[in-house]
């Protein structure tokens, strides 16, 4: 969720929530049909006293080559968007998961026949004791081409390090999967 503080009130709470829309725009450098903030990457963006903009990301894993990018981006476009001073800041604690992707994001993706991650409101593990299980039951990953849950993973990475090769085998089609990160 990207959120201006409540404390902007007035012109600076104007000023952030125009900030934060200019953000949230920026598309994901891997999966472009996404933006930062379909993606849960852009966490927060404030406007300080002084008219400082801090953009807040957290990558989709501390070792993501794309943050560079984004971080770039996301500066460049606030800076033409009338802000001058900006500052974007990696923010890793807590780290990302996919729980963080919209259901736009979610929609998207499968609109250009990536497969989602499983859904934001499956159980979790609740706290406490963990049962060992010798063998776990691979997630269904249904095609988002003909809807089919006969897929196999092919390959754990695909073209992006967050992303697996998967294929149909009722429609023989290959697709790339987001990879569930709990």
């Amino acid at each position: 969720m990207v959120t201006a503080s409540p404390e902007h009130a007035g012109h600076r709470g104007e000023r952030a929530e125009h900030a934060r829309r200019v953000a949230a725009g920026v598309p994901d450098p891997e999966l472009p049909m996404l933006t930062l903030a379909d993606l849960g990457v852009l966490r927060a963006v404030e406007v300080g006293p002084d008219g400082t903009v801090v953009a807040r990301i957290t990558p989709t894993y501390a070792g993501c080559p794309a943050v560079a990018e984004m971080r770039a981006e996301v500066a460049s476009r606030l800076r033409a968007a009338g802000f001058p001073d900006v500052r974007v800041v990696t923010v890793l604690d807590p780290p990302w998961t996919t729980d963080r992707i919209s259901e736009e994001g979610r929609r998207k993706l499968a609109e250009h026949g990536i497969a989602p991650p499983g859904s934001r409101n499956a159980p979790h593990p609740a706290p406490g004791r963990t049962w060992l299980t010798l063998t776990r039951a691979p997630a269904a990953v249904p095609c988002p081409r003909c809807a089919s849950a006969d897929t196999e993973e092919i390959s754990h990475f695909a073209a992006t390090p967050c992303t697996a090769l998967r294929r149909c085998r009722a429609c023989l089609e290959p697709f790339p999967h987001v990879k569930d990160l709990p």
